[in-house]
């Protein structure tokens, strides 16, 4: 059959046609959605506001937002059996390998991202892609010593123990941190019999012990003057008019990346990958590592900042970073064994 066009029909595609010339995006108007899990607070604050825009003007992809922690997000995901209600995960390393182990995430493609151009050779895997880098040391008031801290050790000290903030292993900063801790008083990955040691000895000394979402209260209140912490946390605290300072511990800065994964049986998983590809755009990068949240970019065509500790992303292999296959099966027993101990 060869149906005949009529005037009428001519007119109106000869419009439509003409509507997407002046008015693109119109184009995308029917691309549908993504759904990401995403940390609550200034993930998914930074998330809607810069993130969720960009794949609107770009894709015509409307981004629905889940606020789940690591855990939850791995937890849902287990409980769903194949049937995830979110398209990607965002994890830090230890739930990353957990989810990997469970296999709760797809085979990653790294083809199907534009901006993989941008990242360091070996950064994405055959399970997902990084698209936060996180730097964690020594943060101190500058106004409360004379000379800075220079390492780990220094932190058990006077005059730094006396003002110290201490947490435990519930966040990846915390648990990295205190395995660099162990280090220095001869301790390993796997061994961080050294530190709790040392803990005993320092615990009617230190300033203040609280949990790592409270810490950044406590040191501008002044509870403390000195902590272990990330530069995102050190950036904020500054922009709020804290005197802080960051150090390069003398061991080295330790680095971690938080990444992206597709869940295995996601829904759109072609939307998917096109929200990752927007969040790894040097624009939306070097928004992200703006203030007010001050998110460190793994994309190496962003200029970074100057309060970051490297001048150029190829810094990061030289950085210290861990194995979360041997830390994730100790880690349980390090939380609880942290908390009986300063709790006694």
């Amino acid at each position: 059959m060869n149906p005949q066009i009529t005037r009428r029909q001519l007119l109106a595609g000869a419009g439509a046609m003409s509507a997407l010339a002046m008015f693109p995006k119109l184009a995308f108007a029917q691309q549908g959605s993504a759904t990401t899990a995403i940390y609550p607070g200034a993930w998914e604050e930074a998330y809607r506001g810069i993130v969720a825009e960009a794949l609107r003007e770009t894709h015509g992809i409307d981004l629905q937002m889940q606020p789940l922690f690591a855990v939850d997000q791995i937890a849902q995901a287990r409980a769903a059996r194949g049937n995830p209600s979110f398209d990607t995960f965002v994890l830090d390393p230890g739930p990353r390998v957990m989810a990997i182990e469970n296999g709760l995430v797809d085979i990653f493609d790294a083809s199907r991202l534009e901006s993989s151009a941008h990242l360091e050779p070996g950064m994405i895997d055959e399970h997902g892609v990084p698209v936060a880098a996180q730097f964690v040391g020594i943060a101190y008031n500058p106004n409360r010593f004379d000379t800075p801290p220079t390492d780990w050790a220094d932190l058990f000290e006077e005059p730094y123990v006396s003002r110290l903030g201490l947490t435990g292993f519930q966040t990846t900063f915390g648990t990295v941190s205190i395995i660099e801790m162990a280090k220095a008083f001869g301790g390993t990955e796997e061994n961080v019999e050294p530190f709790f040691k040392e803990l005993q000895r320092i615990l009617p000394h230190v300033a203040t012990i609280g949990t790592p979402a409270s810490m950044p209260s406590l040191f501008q209140q002044g509870q403390c003057d000195i902590m272990y912490t990330n530069t995102q946390t050190v950036g904020t605290l500054r922009a709020r008019g804290v005197d802080i300072e960051f150090v390069r511990p003398s061991s080295g800065v330790i680095t971690f990346f938080t990444t992206m994964h597709i869940a295995r049986g996601a829904h759109e998983v072609a939307n998917a990958y096109k929200y990752i590809d927007t969040v790894l755009s040097t624009p939306v990068q070097q928004q992200l590592m703006q203030a007010p949240y001050f998110m460190a970019p793994v994309n190496s065509e962003v200029t970074l900042a100057d309060d970051l500790p490297l001048s150029d992303m190829s810094e990061i292999a030289d950085m210290i970073q861990h194995d979360w296959s041997v830390i994730n099966p100790r880690r349980a027993e390090w939380i609880e064994r942290f908390n009986r101990e300063v709790a006694s």
